[in-house]
């Protein structure tokens, strides 16, 4: 099992218990335990082999038998007990945005609802809001989410998708005849979320390969067969499309696969495609590419890489010779959005420093969350002065890479931020972020947003729609309007890396761009593991078209202490 399987359990445990009312420190002991394995940088497997769950900082000798329990046999009986006395559809009503165990224990014994689709008959019936604590908003909201839930069901995170065709794609390399495998469509293209994995393969026996993959671990079913392709149910849940094609139609097969349908339909209209057969499922080809760009100069263009293919003027940029030099993930030489043990974050700055230091990165802003956000440990004023002068400390240590002090700062409901100007002042760099009040109208949340971008002390506003993708949707804010005022202020915006965020997306990434505005790619990382995410905000960057000028932390140190001080 992965690390973030076995947190996830833990995850699902502590909302069971709660839900049934238990111990409120056990819950507590299982939520930190769920934190603490998902932040792990090493498998648990390898920690268990050497005899290590116990001494894993955090855990104790219960949850460490536990985690022997479901490594060892995949299985927890204290779930199966839990989940014998509670109906099934419980935790999905607890996921929904509001809800949480509390209230789905009210529903249950209020209104006997155990299922989803019950909640969704129950609310549109008006039978919700009578219920305490309840009322007509949030009712409206249960409705939104679950017929929000329903439309997305089809789609997954792309840090998901990615994982998937990693691991198929490892299976596929090991088949012999193979002489190539790469994933194409929405996981090619970066996109924020896929319906499906789309394989392409290159091997000379078709049938052979498939008999295989239709017999991989993780396929749960086999949906279509024909002659060179095959679709596959896995246990994810997810789709599995696998083409297979000779090794000299490779190059061209990818790039069909790869899209967007919108992309090729561009292509296929220039003089210059006469001859190439732009439907994926019309190979073979007489035409033979060695590889992609290839490909683009027999229509007469550059390469474009599969981050551009959606037909938003790239094809008309690569005839005038003007496609952008688009940001690389070994442009960014610093993170300047992280968290440590200060606040909720699950690394000392030592840890943090040490791991920034092995990527190669100058430096690193450390930017823990401030007093207002209780749940999040927030720093006290003199806690948050006492961090500052430990960094400085450190940095006094240090010749590799520099320690950068920093806060996220609170933007509070009606404005204005949850730390004096005078203290602001004295840090390195500022992040601005909303944490609460997500339901506000669309005029105040763009004014409370737009108070923090023109406070001089805000460097950063943080990922500025609170979107948290398939999840909570955008709250209400004038998007346009704060990318007039961070242009008009000269304050960056973050785009964040976390793949359930990637806020700014792409496209207001773009029009921020446009408006000359710099944006920071930051991870917002808690943990150590999250500190490799930085490549799904340059994904984001690079599908806005955004080249190393125009993100701040692709700038050398030197260069980016005196930007945020002339700022």
């Amino acid at each position: 099992m992965k690390n973030e399987e076995v947190a996830w359990v833990f995850h699902e445990l502590a909302d069971l218990l709660e839900f049934k009312g238990e111990d409120f420190f056990k819950i507590r002991a299982y939520r930190n335990a769920c934190k603490i394995l998902a932040g792990l940088d090493e498998p648990l497997e390898e920690i268990r082999r050497r005899g290590g769950l116990a001494k894993i900082p955090g855990i104790g000798k219960n949850i460490a038998a536990k985690i022997e329990e479901l490594l060892a046999t995949g299985r927890l009986k204290k779930m199966e007990e839990l989940l014998k006395e509670i109906p099934p559809g419980i935790l999905e009503i607890m996921s929904l945005p509001g809800i949480g165990p509390k209230r789905a224990g009210l529903l249950l014994s209020s209104l006997g609802i155990s299922s989803l689709d019950e909640l969704l008959g129950a609310a549109k019936q008006g039978r919700v809001r009578g219920l305490p604590g309840m009322g007509g908003k949030v009712e409206k909201d249960i409705i939104k989410y679950i017929e929000m839930r329903e439309d997305r069901r089809e789609r997954v995170l792309l840090v998901t998708a990615r994982d998937l065709a990693g691991e198929f794609t490892s299976f596929i390399k090991k088949l012999p005849g193979v002489a190539g495998v790469d994933a194409g469509g929405s996981v090619r293209r970066w996109r924020e979320s896929a319906g499906d994995v789309d394989l392409v393969v290159a091997a000379a026996d078709p049938r052979r390969v498939i008999e295989a993959a239709a017999g991989c671990p993780l396929v749960s079913e086999v949906l279509e067969v024909n002659e060179n392709r095959v679709r596959l149910q896995v246990h994810w849940g997810i789709e599995v499309d696998l083409q297979v094609v000779p090794e000299n139609q490779f190059a061209l097969a990818l790039f069909l696969n790869t899209g967007s349908r919108a992309h090729l339909q561009r292509l296929a209209s220039l003089p210059a495609a006469a001859g190439i057969n732009f439907d994926p499922s019309a190979l073979p080809s007489s035409e033979f590419f060695s590889n992609e760009r290839e490909i683009y100069a027999r229509l007469g263009l550059p390469f474009i890489p599969p981050e551009l293919r959606e037909d938003r003027g790239e094809v008309e940029a690569a005839l005038a010779d003007r496609l952008p030099r688009l940001v690389e993930l070994g442009d960014i030489k610093g993170d300047l959005h992280m968290h440590t043990t200060w606040s909720d974050g699950v690394c000392t700055i030592e840890q943090v420093a040490a791991r920034a230091r092995e990527k190669g990165y100058e430096y690193i802003a450390l930017t823990d969350h401030s007093q207002s956000l209780k749940i999040a440990r927030g720093l006290s004023l003199e806690r948050l002065k006492e961090q500052h002068r430990q960094i400085r400390s450190l940095n006094e240590k240090m010749d590799d890479i520099q320690l950068l002090t920093g806060i996220e700062v609170d933007i509070l409901p009606k404005g204005g931020l949850d730390c004096p100007d005078e203290i602001l002042k004295e840090a390195d760099l500022v992040v601005a972020s909303v944490h609460s009040a997500f339901k506000q109208d669309r005029e105040t949340m763009t004014a409370r947003i737009i108070s923090a971008v023109e406070n001089k002390n805000v460097d950063i506003i943080g990922h500025l729609t609170g979107r948290l993708i398939a999840h909570r949707e955008a709250y209400a804010v004038d998007v346009e309007r704060v990318l007039e005022a961070a242009a008009s202020c000269g304050t960056i915006l973050e785009i964040n890396s976390s793949p359930d965020r990637l806020d700014l997306n792409d496209q207001n990434a773009a029009r921020a761009r446009e408006l000359g505005i710099k944006m920071a790619v930051n991870t917002d990382a808690h943990d150590l593991k999250r500190m490799e995410e930085m490549v799904y905000g340059v994904s984001v960057a690079r599908r806005a078209w955004l080249e190393p000028d125009d993100v701040v932390n692709t700038m050398p140190v030197e260069k980016l202490v005196k930007f945020l001080r002339n700022r």
